[in-house]
């Protein structure tokens, strides 16, 4: 198993917060990770406890959820 340690993308919420979308290997495990980071006190970007990971074994599932999640709000107007 090879370890994986990759940023795929950073959103920006507000000047403070970003979702930082990630590779990550935990523990031997790889897996995608969803997390919040906060802007601390010295300029650095520290991680929340709110996130979500998924394991390779579950992405078909979550993609198929957002995918779902897209038709809703394409629905509703709100995208």
């Amino acid at each position: 198993m090879r370890e994986m340690e990759k940023i795929i993308a950073e959103l920006e919420r507000t000047e403070t917060e970003k979702l930082v979308i990630q590779a990550k290997d935990f523990k031997g495990h790889q897996y995608i990770d969803f997390r919040i980071y906060y802007l601390a006190d010295e300029d650095q970007w520290r991680p929340t406890q709110k996130g979500v990971t998924v394991a390779p074994k579950l992405w078909e599932d979550f993609k198929k959820g957002v995918e779902e999640a897209e038709v809703l709000l394409k629905a509703e107007g709100l995208l």
